[in-house]
């Protein structure tokens, strides 16, 4: 009887061991959350991917380049300046980058909102984003007469007479903000127009700097609008992640939810433009371990939704599996 209540000791006591080494291993608890370095860095990462070079020598007139997916833009290399003053001589660099699906607009995080009249941000149809940049050993140029792109329509699922050209910066916050471009004084109406049909059809446009210009429209839809938040897990921020808004039949789109709420931990659409009864799906996006981390959400808009995102609905996936995963969306 003895022995046996020291073996039943024994294995209280293990049990008690084994117990407090589980609740003191950090690796059992710990629950990742990126920096912000993190993040960008992951994103910038994306971005270089899809950044093209090339180069020409300033003072040698026009010279025409076709990118990756068949554009061409022209560059008139008489009209580049440095400082003010013309240049006409030496090795011009050029940095190129398309964006014409959903899922290169989120692993880059280059998305597709539009600065409305009165501020307000608003979705708008892409009909392609172009990043055109000129330096000389390093030194920004800037450019006194237009560039044209030639863009397939294809690339975006046919030509739309309602684009005009659209200026992207990025705010404070790290979002690409785009606004309505003025027309060149001369130009066609919005900078941009159509020529050709069906399959041949395409954009021509005429661009006056450098930077991220796109040829877009604002979205129409009649049905009553709603705000809406999303609720992302704890440890997560505006700092760290995001939460993108893929509308199902508009793939040449992607709207980003702004702002954050570090009390609710709620990313939020505040602008009121979100259709009631729109179909669409609810992207959150983080980075862990030089990955993507990200959950995906089929909804249907109810005025006033939030959506609950947790950790245990993600999935771990490169930038090309995250990319393949929103381009496969309806």
């Amino acid at each position: 009887m003895k022995n046996q209540f020291r073996k039943i000791g024994l294995v209280v006591v293990a049990s008690i061991a084994l117990t407090s080494c589980s609740n003191d291993d950090p690796a059992s608890t710990e629950i990742f959350r990126p920096s912000t370095g993190e993040w960008y860095a992951l994103r910038n990462e994306a971005m270089n991917s899809i950044t093209q070079s090339f180069t020409m020598t300033a003072g040698t007139g026009v010279h025409t380049f076709t990118t990756t997916k068949g554009v061409q833009f022209t560059i008139n290399s008489n009209c580049l300046t440095l400082a003010g003053n013309p240049i006409s001589s030496g090795q011009i660099d050029i940095k190129y980058a398309e964006v014409f699906d959903p899922g290169t607009m989120i692993v880059t995080d280059k998305t597709t909102m539009g600065k409305l009249p009165n501020g307000d941000m608003a979705m708008i149809i892409s009909g392609g984003e172009f990043y055109i940049n000129a330096t000389r050993n390093g030194a920004q140029l800037d450019i006194t007469c237009p560039m044209q792109l030639i863009i397939p329509a294809s690339l975006t699922g046919g030509a739309d007479p309602g684009m005009t050209l659209w200026d992207g910066t990025i705010d404070p916050d790290g979002n690409l903000d785009w606004d309505e471009q003025e027309p060149l004084p001369g130009g066609p109406q919005g900078g941009v127009f159509t020529e050709g049909q069906g399959a041949n059809a395409q954009y021509i446009a005429f661009l006056n700097d450098f930077g991220w210009t796109n040829v877009d429209r604002f979205y129409s839809d009649p049905r009553p609008k709603t705000t809406i938040l999303a609720q992302v897990p704890s440890g997560y921020n505006f700092q760290n992640s995001g939460v993108y808004l893929h509308y199902d039949g508009e793939g040449s789109s992607l709207a980003k939810l702004d702002t954050f709420n570090s009390g609710t931990n709620q990313f939020s659409e505040h602008y009121g433009q979100v259709p009631i009864g729109l179909q669409m799906h609810v992207i959150f996006v983080t980075e862990e371990s030089g990955n993507f981390r990200y959950a995906i959400k089929a909804v249907t808009v109810a005025a006033g939704d939030v959506y609950i995102f947790t950790d245990a609905e993600t999935t771990l996936g490169t930038q090309a599996q995250l990319t393949a995963a929103i381009n496969a969306l309806p």
